[in-house]
């Protein structure tokens, strides 16, 4: 399973360098130099025509399905990313909007047993302290407050669920659900 852990922005500068926003919580370690990232173009942007690297002979540049990052530094939350083959701000902006991916297998579990990685919940079913199937987790979504739980429920529909120990006591990997303790009304939002 790919995990996305940055989103190239805008160009910076005249030589080739990108704005990324991280997407992940271990940004050092993701954005070390010599890291290869898989990469994927948003649907509204895909391009088709021409060799990847081709944008300076007037053909459209082919964003390639890998990426290794050569070198990168912290500036205001983001990295300042220089990619392999990345030479002109031509081909930076033609990156802008790529997703950076990384395989799972390669991400370690955190040590933390109250720490969960994404992809790890993703899929697990979402269970009331009454024993009650609400739905299944669809996504999580990292807001500034506190992590969201994205319930598909069972019914139909979407519903968030705040990622806090008062309303997600127990998350059971083993048994492949989440426990949830909700104030009444909460799904109804």
């Amino acid at each position: 399973m790919l995990l996305v852990v940055g989103q190239i922005g805008k160009p910076h500068g005249i030589r080739g360098e990108v704005l990324v926003t991280v997407r992940t919580d271990d940004p050092e370690a993701r954005f070390a130099a010599g890291s290869a990232f898989t990469t994927e173009v948003p649907r509204d942007r895909r391009v088709s025509a021409g060799p990847a690297g081709a944008a300076a002979a007037g053909v459209p540049y082919r964003v390639p399905d890998k990426l290794t990052l050569e070198a990168a530094r912290f500036h205001q939350g983001k990295v300042i990313a220089q990619f392999e083959g990345v030479l002109d701000r031509n081909t930076a902006e033609a990156l802008r909007g790529v997703l950076l991916q990384v395989d799972s297998s390669s991400v370690t579990a955190p040590d933390d047993p109250d720490e969960f990685l994404d992809h790890q919940l993703v899929g697990l079913s979402v269970v009331s302290v009454d024993g009650s199937v609400l739905g299944t987790v669809g996504r999580i979504d990292h807001a500034p407050a506190s992590d969201l739980i994205v319930l598909e429920k069972a019914g139909g529909g979407t519903a968030l669920i705040p990622f806090v120990s008062q309303m997600v006591p127990t998350v059971d990997l083993a048994g492949a659900r989440v426990i949830v303790d909700l104030p009444e009304g909460l799904l109804d939002l």
